[in-house]
């Protein structure tokens, strides 16, 4: 078994939605902000449009649906390259569920993943399925949420 240790994640969070008047009013400012990871290139987000953000740029609830994803599907990636499935194609529609509550806070419910995964005729198809529940197991940014992270994976055989 590999020893543990930590790994640091580094990224900056500019706030671009100052409109002259800074925070004077809520209506005053733009939620508009720019993520930047050393040599990545930036990611134009806002809040989402029911907390007066801008609908042409992503918001922390869906980053926060897109790591789940992109973490579960990198791991089933990996497990199936172990296994010997082939995988020719995944795409995922995530969907998540965030419930606000009467003082203007909120906290998400739930994720359900909803992975679509090709294989190729020489895998194994119920092997396919469950290395999800692997996967599921694995993934980093799952298992440090306080909800449920759900997965229904749908396999379907490349023709």
């Amino acid at each position: 078994m590999k020893k543990a240790k930590n790994h640091l994640y580094r990224v900056e969070v500019h706030w671009t939605g100052n409109t002259g008047q800074g925070t004077k009013s809520y209506s005053a400012y733009d939620r508009t902000h720019t993520i930047i990871g050393a040599n990545k290139p930036p990611i134009a987000a806002s809040a989402d449009p029911a907390f007066r953000g801008d609908t042409t740029q992503y918001n922390p609830e869906e980053l926060l649906v897109a790591s789940l994803a992109s973490c579960h599907m990198l791991w089933y990636l990996h497990l199936c390259a172990d296994a010997g499935v082939i995988v020719a194609g995944y795409v995922d529609y995530p969907l998540g569920t965030m419930v606000e509550m009467g003082d203007g806070s909120g906290q998400f419910s739930k994720v359900l993943l909803r992975p679509v995964v090709t294989i190729t005729s020489q895998s194994d198809a119920t092997l396919a399925t469950q290395l999800h529940s692997q996967a599921h197991q694995n993934c980093f940014i799952a298992k440090s949420m306080n909800f449920p992270v759900l997965c229904e994976p749908t396999i379907q055989i490349e023709s």
